[in-house]
C-alpha cells in the first residue's frame, strides 16, 4: 500500500538551508516586521530587506508609481534610512520577529559606497547572505550601471570580496544584451551566488497631460508581464554558472516558484505580488504542497527538468 508523504519543501542556498524557498524581494516588503499584521513572517524562506545604500535616501520626486496592465512601475530611488541606521535600528526590529535567514540588499554609486557597506553589515551575525544589487548608475562610470558591463560587474564583486565574508550574491539586471556573460563574470569575481532579475526599464505616458505619469520619466517594469523574461535569463544563467542562483520577476503563485526552480534556480524571491496581496509570499507556501503532489514532486531540493 502506498504511503502518503508531506512533500519536502526545503531548499539550500550553499551551505545555507531554507525551510522553502520563498524570499519576499527587496523593496516589496520593508524590513519584514511590517507585514507582521498581516501574518507569521516566520513561515518564510528568507527575508531579503529593502534596498540599502551608505547614507540615507529620500529617493526620487513624487509621482514614483505608475500602474500597467500585468505589472506596475516604479521609481522610488532607493529610499532608505541608510547602513548605519539600518544595522542599529532595523536588523534588531526584524530579529525581533523574524528567525529566519536574513538577506542584506546593498546598493552603491560607486566601488567604495558598494565596499563600505559590505564592511560594515558584514560583522552582523544574523545576516545570512549579502544580495548586492548592481543595477546602480556609477557615478565613476559616466551614469551606466554596474550591472551592463562584465567589467565593471566583476570589479565591485572583487572589491565586495575583499572585504566581505558573508555569501556574496549579486542581483543582475536584464537590461543587457547579454546576461550570461555577465553571469559568468560575476561568477569568476567570486561571486557565492546570484539573484536575477532586477526590474525592466519601462515607462507610460498620460495622454491627458502628455507627460511621463513617472517624475523621473521612466522606472523599473515589474509584475507578472516579466515571468517569461525572467524564467528565460533564469534557465540560461543556469546552464552556464556552477553557483547557485536564486530566480525573480513575476512569481504570483506555487506553480511559478517550481516552474522557476525546474530552470534551475535554487530558490525564488517574490516581490511585485506582495503590492498586490500583502500575503502573497505566506498563500505561495501554503499552496507549494499541493502542487507538488498534484505534479509528482517529493523533494524541491531535488526539482529538475527533464
Amino acid at each position: 500500500m502506498e504511503i502518503n508523504r508531506t512533500p519536502d519543501l526545503s531548499v539550500r542556498l550553499g551551505d545555507l538551508s531554507l525551510r522553502n524557498p520563498v524570499i519576499p524581494a527587496s523593496g516589496c516588503f520593508g524590513y519584514g516586521y511590517v507585514m507582521t499584521p498581516f501574518y507569521d513572517i516566520n513561515c518564510l524562506g528568507a527575508i531579503s530587506f529593502k534596498g540599502t545604500t551608505l547614507n540615507p535616501r529620500f529617493g526620487n520626486p513624487l509621482p514614483r508609481v505608475a500602474e500597467c496592465e500585468a505589472g506596475i512601475i516604479n521609481s522610488v530611488g532607493l529610499q532608505n534610512p541608510g547602513i548605519d541606521a539600518v544595522i542599529s535600528d532595523e536588523l534588531p526590529r526584524m530579529r525581533a520577529v523574524y528567525s529566519g535567514p536574513i538577506i542584506a540588499n546593498i546598493s552603491g554609486f560607486s566601488i567604495d559606497e558598494y565596499t563600505e557597506c559590505c564592511r560594515r553589515i558584514d560583522g552582523e551575525k544574523q545576516v545570512e547572505i549579502i544580495e548586492l544589487n548592481v543595477s546602480c548608475p556609477n557615478v565613476h562610470g559616466g551614469g551606466m550601471s554596474f550591472g551592463t558591463s562584465c567589467e565593471s560587474v566583476a570589479e565591485v564583486v572583487r572589491a565586495v570580496k575583499a572585504v566581505a565574508k558573508t555569501p556574496l550574491y549579486v542581483k543582475l539586471s536584464p537590461n543587457v544584451t547579454d546576461i550570461v556573460s555577465i553571469a559568468r563574470a560575476a561568477e569568476e569575481a567570486g561571486a557565492d551566488g546570484l539573484c536575477l532579475i532586477n526590474t525592466l526599464l519601462g515607462m507610460r505616458i498620460d495622454t491627458r497631460t502628455r507627460r511621463p505619469v513617472v517624475a523621473n520619466t521612466m522606472g523599473g517594469f515589474s509584475g507578472r508581464a516579466i515571468f517569461p523574461v525572467a524564467l528565460r535569463m533564469v534557465w540560461q544563467v543556469c546552464r552556464e554558472v556552477s553557483i547557485p542562483v536564486i530566480g525573480c520577476g513575476g512569481v504570483e503563485s506555487a506553480a511559478d516558484v517550481i516552474e522557476m526552480m525546474m530552470a534551475g534556480a535554487s530558490a525564488v524571491e517574490v516581490g511585485t505580488a506582495n503590492i498586490i496581496n500583502p500575503c502573497a509570499c505566506r498563500d505561495i507556501i501554503a499552496e507549494l504542497p499541493a502542487k507538488m503532489d498534484e505534479l509528482g514532486i517529493n523533494s524541491l531540493s531535488d526539482l529538475k527538468i527533464k
